[in-house]
């Protein structure tokens, strides 16, 4: 005959057991699902798994809450047993898909600080192991997701760049996250007792975010560099860029940093390749700096128009002929100054002829 308590105490011994190891797993599977999720569906699908991530994470959060105050049938002590890693796993995948979401859009040289903090709310799960069953914990990490998540698709949603969105997004995931503490307080008047707590976290959270990305830290979802590089020549030719650059051997291609080799008066062009959701217009920026050994100094600001909708970014690039010796690079910004890449390079004058070749995009 079936003994429910018994299985269930075996049940539990076990999940204890392997507790150390669920845990973690749960989080690199979250993420590992994301990585492959994203690079194989539509931005929108995408999207959509992320809410239902969002949505099941909540409640999930909420179940345990409701049911340790016994507000929930105790029947469903094996659910409860289980939903801490329902909570990892959504939690590992929506930190993961901020992450993926940023490093597509962002220049790591300018969105480091920005990364690492997302790197250590992901690796940090194993520490706050022990805590993890404090609501102050739960919430806190669901502020985060929730204000991340909304800093994302608002920009989808709107197609736009407007830094209203993110500030829109940080005052609609306060809101939130008020009704949401509110709700949990039915459950565990407890939660009363961490309201100091879990303000001063909150809005620490709230004004970091607003922080880095005024400064231009946090990247502009939801543009993001799909190529970029130097060359001879940038032409169109029907569908196709034509991109003229010199031969290179296998050694050459790998190692990284570029150096262009140019006649006197030689042009120089920077070719980027930008995707946009369908219907976004704006402008991109090319910023070209000059190293004279102690400074980098801005020696030309180019501008272009993109249209948003293609797969594999919209093409377009930059030229200057007043060029010289020397390190080099292009900043690609937004209107609103955020940095989606830098191409770097080095420049060097020659006399004698190169071998070229030709490669189309």
């Amino acid at each position: 005959m079936f003994d429910f308590r018994v299985r269930y105490e075996k049940t539990k011994a076990l999940y204890q057991k392997y507790e150390r190891v669920m845990i973690p797993s749960m989080l690199v599977f979250g993420f590992v699902l994301d990585y492959i999720t994203f690079k194989n569906i539509q931005v929108k699908t995408a999207l959509t798994v992320l809410f239902a991530y969002f949505i099941i994470a909540g409640i999930s959060i909420a179940f345990i809450h409701f049911y340790d105050a016994n507000k929930i049938s105790q029947k469903l002590k094996f659910i409860r047993l289980f939903v801490p890693l329902i909570i990892q796993f959504t939690f590992g995948a929506l930190l993961g898909a901020t992450f993926i979401f940023y490093w597509f859009s962002a220049s790591v040289s300018a969105s480091w600080p920005f990364f690492i903090i997302i790197l250590f709310l992901m690796i940090s799960n194993e520490i706050f192991r022990r805590y993890f069953k404090r609501i102050v914990i739960h919430i806190s990490v669901y502020y985060f997701i929730s204000f991340a998540f909304l800093s994302i698709v608002l920009p989808f949603i709107f197609n736009s760049l407007d830094a209203k969105l993110f500030l829109f997004a940080g005052i609609i995931s306060l809101i939130f996250i008020y009704a949401y503490i509110q709700l949990l307080s039915k459950a565990q008047p407890r939660v009363r007792g961490y309201k100091s707590d879990l303000i001063k976290i909150i809005l620490t959270i709230f004004v970091v975010m607003n922080a880095l990305y005024f400064a231009n830290i946090i990247p502009p979802i939801p543009l993001s560099l799909r190529d970029s590089g130097v060359y001879h020549q940038v032409k169109r030719s029907g569908a196709d860029y034509v991109l003229t650059q010199e031969k290179e051997n296998f050694l050459q291609k790998i190692i990284p940093g570029k150096t262009i080799h140019i006649n006197k008066g030689e042009r120089v062009y920077v070719y980027t390749s930008i995707f946009a959701p369908s219907d976004l217009k704006t402008k991109i920026f090319h910023h070209w700096e000059y190293y004279d050994g102690d400074n980098w100094i801005e020696k030309d600001k180019l501008s272009f128009n993109i249209n948003g909708g293609r797969k594999d970014g919209y093409r377009g690039y930059s030229l200057k002929s007043a060029v010289f010796p020397g390190k080099w690079k292009v900043y690609v910004r937004t209107e609103q100054g955020k940095t989606l890449g830098i191409v770097s390079f080095q420049i060097g004058e020659v006399d004698e002829d190169r071998d070229f070749e030709d490669i189309r995009k």
